[in-house]
């Protein structure tokens, strides 16, 4: 042994602080083999007296210790037995420290293990064989009391764990391999200390008792354990073996915690697809009705199957819309539901269409042209909404199988009966009351927008900032005006506009603008006060004739300037008219027409992305949002019946939806347009658009996308008004995100299995907005000791039962005091912030996997 090594055990040890009682340090120093005799008297500690104890003077040590020096440390180094009955210093030496110089003591002083445990210190002395093995080791900080202490420490820090904890244990050795022969953790663990010590601490832990062990079936074993949680265990009868008979809930909460943790759950759902094909789950599944296994998580084909009922109830009409839709809420706090979130999300619109078809099963009433018109907008464009939604989340996975069948549900519903019902009523609603005179009691018109709207303001000496959209079409404005209600300090309304006709930029655009007469050439090109309205540069000049302070500028330009940059470009510009094309610019284009609504939806962070800038970086507040026209699109491609010929109607310009010409007179499937309330028509121009939205034969790809013609989803144009409202101004209201509430009274835990309930204390609405919350128990010093549950709060329902949110959670099997305090967590997912620290007692008695 070098002497050097044991000095340093020596110094350290006298270094340690002093025990309670203590007012020095005293080591006695037993050498029964008299190895160190000869380098006693070399040694030299700071602080510390040398001593040697021999069969003579042990009287005259202890008056020496107690009498003569009562203050100094002392090293007593003695070969003699300690144990002798007449041993004078025998008391002393039990309130002393003893130390011992062989390679094993050594190990358990450097460790400050209790010499008590020397047995268990030299059982696995293997173990400590390693520098780098006693560093992990130590570096824990934990007190190893007993030989199960020990035990734990070691195959930690063969893990590499930071702290011991058999569950980090359990995960690093499942998630190196389930194959036993090739998992170098298991490995270790039996080279080191003892693979019948992992087996031990397994069965004790989590009741796994075969006799033929292996990893694989073990992962089996825990997950079905903690299915069980979810599915009665009757229902579970083929695979009852694989179910712990104890400790069942610390399976749950091990399960709980690989599923929930951030990086490591790629791992947990590679192996859960293996183990529910070894266990069958699919037949076990396909025998129950999904009311016994909606909660049930710890698999993947229970989403799939959910899915597939859901699906196939709506393929057979069965009508239980609200049903399917609260199952997709449910599984939306699941833990596969990302995994599946295009194919719930397209599963909830469709769901959405079924129950808008339901509603209406009576057919869309044919009535006057300004109640279609008002239905669209109260209601109708809902439907626009819920087919571009589902075909969004449907180009996630477009080779999906089940989204390929809920296509064409939808295509039926929408194509086949809404858009085709819908504008048929229009168009003859149009043809018996607008052909003649382009306008709508009590609606106001586009061509009426800058008269109405913006003239007012800058007369009143107002600054007003225009953002015009291209085919923006309702639906998706109002989208945006919730997102801009929701999310920002302002307030804002949508109403709509009549839209022009012809649906076409070049009308929409001109009839935004400032003007005195507008006409029409015959060459098509569309006039302001004589001068033509093609491009930014020109509408700028038509917009400075109105208001010399004014400019006019395209969104991504502005998009790309900084904050100075920004404020010096609109310095002193009293009116500001900024041009948006996202939707426009990809639907217009045969190669892109498909990415239509990918582009709406990009549109509406762009657009409020724009507001944001207005508000924040330019002091705007008075904000408009329009659009020059809208658009129908349809995924499908057409069918021959879809396309019209023009007739032989002499035209000057022919576009899929729209013609002009200075022919009058009604055509079959056409409607003829009187121009004379929307242009200043000196030309006697008509526009001829094919009904409903029937499209005229051109030649070329691109016909799914068109905007032009006269249906509801063509001229319907959304006005948003945005007044920012900065904090602190009257009627100013901060955003806040809704609270979620315990409404259980008690705060004692009596079963290891329990069930608390939640309540969304206010329903989402302006300014009010969802919270994600993650939900679980922990000790006194912040150990989880639960499973983590989820609760997405966005409910809009004013049903209080509508808000309220049923969470089931398991504790750990591990001693609990009663006389502690535990507590219940509320975690907002975003923010990781805690947002409610709720205090407990625990008191199981006997602990119990039972919840009565």
């Amino acid at each position: 042994m070098n002497m050097d090594e044991v000095t340093k055990a020596l110094q350290e040890a006298f270094l340690q602080p002093l025990n309670e009682g203590e007012q020095r340090k005293i080591i006695f120093w037993f050498d029964k083999d008299q190895e160190f005799a000869e380098y006693i008297y070399e040694i030299s500690l700071e602080n510390v007296k040398v001593h040697t104890l021999t069969e003579g003077n042990s009287f005259y040590t202890k008056v020496l210790l107690e009498e003569e020096d009562p203050t100094s440390n002392y090293l007593i180094y003695s070969n003699l037995d300690v144990s002798m009955e007449d041993n004078w210093l025998l008391d002393t030496i039990l309130y002393s420290k003893i130390f011992y110089a062989d390679r094993i003591s050594l190990i358990m002083n450097e460790l400050n293990i209790d010499p008590s445990l020397r047995g268990a210190v030299k059982k696995y002395e293997k173990f400590f064989g390693s520098k780098d093995r006693i560093r992990k080791f130590k570096g824990f900080e934990v007190k190893a009391n007993s030989e199960g202490t020990i035990e734990l420490m070691m195959i930690s820090a063969l893990c590499n764990l930071k702290t011991p904890d058999f569950e980090d244990v359990l995960k690093v050795v499942l998630m190196d391999s389930l194959d036993d022969s090739e998992n170098k953790h298991l490995d270790l663990i039996a080279k080191y200390v003892g693979i019948e010590v992992f087996w031990s601490a397994v069965a004790d832990r989590y009741g796994y008792e075969q006799n033929q062990k292996s990893l694989k079936m073990l992962f089996i074993h825990l997950t079905v354990t903690a299915l069980s949680h979810a599915v009665n265990e009757e229902r579970l009868s083929l695979v009852k073996g694989h179910i712990a008979t104890r400790n069942k809930s610390n399976a749950l909460v091990f399960v709980d915690h690989w599923m929930h943790h951030k990086t490591d759950y790629h791992i947990y759902d590679q192996y859960a697809e293996i183990a529910e094909r070894e266990i069958k789950l699919s037949d076990i599944v396909n025998q129950l009705p999904v009311e016994d296994f909606k909660a049930a998580d710890t698999f993947p084909y229970f989403d799939r199957a959910i899915i597939i009922y859901i699906v196939n109830s709506l393929e057979d009409r069965l009508e239980d819309y609200d049903a399917y839709t609260k199952l997709i809420n449910l599984r939306r706090a699941k833990h596969y539901y990302e995994r599946y979130q295009s194919i719930y999300e397209a599963l909830f619109y469709t769901v959405k269409m079924f129950e808008f078809h339901k509603k209406y099963s009576m057919g869309i009433p044919r009535t006057q042209a300004v109640d279609m018109y008002q239905a669209y907008v109260n209601d109708y464009h809902q439907m626009d909404k819920y087919y571009r939604k589902f075909y969004f989340a449907y180009d996630n996975d477009s080779n999906s199988e089940i989204l390929k069948k809920l296509k064409v549900m939808v295509e039926n519903l929408y194509t086949n009966w809404y858009i085709s019902e819908l504008n048929s009523h229009w168009s003859a609603a149009v043809y018996d009351e607008m052909k003649s005179s382009w306008v709508l009691p009590g609606i106001q018109s586009q061509k009426d927008f800058y008269r109405s709207f913006v003239d007012p303001k800058i007369s009143n000496g107002d600054r007003v900032f225009v953002i015009i959209s291209d085919a923006m079409r309702y639906e998706i404005a109002a989208e945006l005006a919730d997102k801009l209600n929701s999310e920002t300090t302002g307030a804002c309304d949508i109403q709509p506009l009549l839209g022009v006709l012809p649906s076409v930029t070049k009308m929409g655009m001109a009839s935004l603008l400032p003007y005195k007469n507008l006409e029409i050439d015959l060459s098509g090109n569309v006039l302001v006060n004589g001068k033509s309205s093609s491009g930014i540069d020109k509408r700028i000049g038509i917009l400075q004739s109105a208001v010399p302070d004014s400019t006019a500028i395209h969104f991504q330009e502005l998009k790309n300037m900084n904050k100075a940059g920004r404020r010096e470009t609109f310095k002193g510009k009293k009116l500001v008219y900024i041009y948006h094309d996202s939707i426009d610019a990809t639907g217009d284009k045969a190669s892109t027409e498909i990415y239509t609504f990918s582009a709406a939806e990009k549109a509406i962070d762009e657009l409020y992305d724009i507001v944001k800038i207005i508000k924040d970086d330019l002091s705007g507040t008075n904000i408009f949002i329009t659009a020059d026209h809208g658009f129908v699109y349809q995924r499908d491609a057409l069918e021959e019946s879809d396309k019209i010929e023009k007739e032989g109607i002499k035209a000057f310009e022919v576009k899929r939806r729209y013609l002009f010409s200075q022919e009058k007179g009604e055509r079959s499937g056409l409607l003829d347009i009187n121009m004379d309330k929307l242009v200043q028509n000196e030309h006697q121009i008509t526009t001829y658009v094919p009904k409903a939205t029937i499209r005229f034969k051109i030649q070329g790809a691109g016909a799914n996308f068109v905007h032009g013609g006269a249906s509801l989803q063509e001229i319907v144009v959304p006005l948003i008004q945005f007044k920012n409202i900065r904090s602190g101004q009257k009627n100013s209201r901060e955003i806040e995100k809704v609270d979620v509430k315990l409404t259980n009274n008690s705060r004692k835990i009596t079963n290891s299995l329990f069930n608390l309930t939640f309540f969304q204390t206010e329903k989402v609405e302006d300014k009010r907005v969802p919270r994600t919350v993650k939900i679980y128990m922990v000790d006194d010093a912040d150990n989880v000791i639960s499973n983590e549950e989820m609760i997405i709060c966005d409910r809009t329902s004013d049903k209080p039962d509508e808000r309220t949110f049923k969470l089931r959670f398991a504790l750990k099997s591990i001693p609990y005091d009663k006389n502690s305090n535990y507590y219940l967590i509320t975690k907002d997912i975003e923010t990781d912030i805690v947002i409610e620290k709720t205090q407990f007692t625990i008191n199981l008695g006997i602990v119990s996997d039972f919840d009565f």
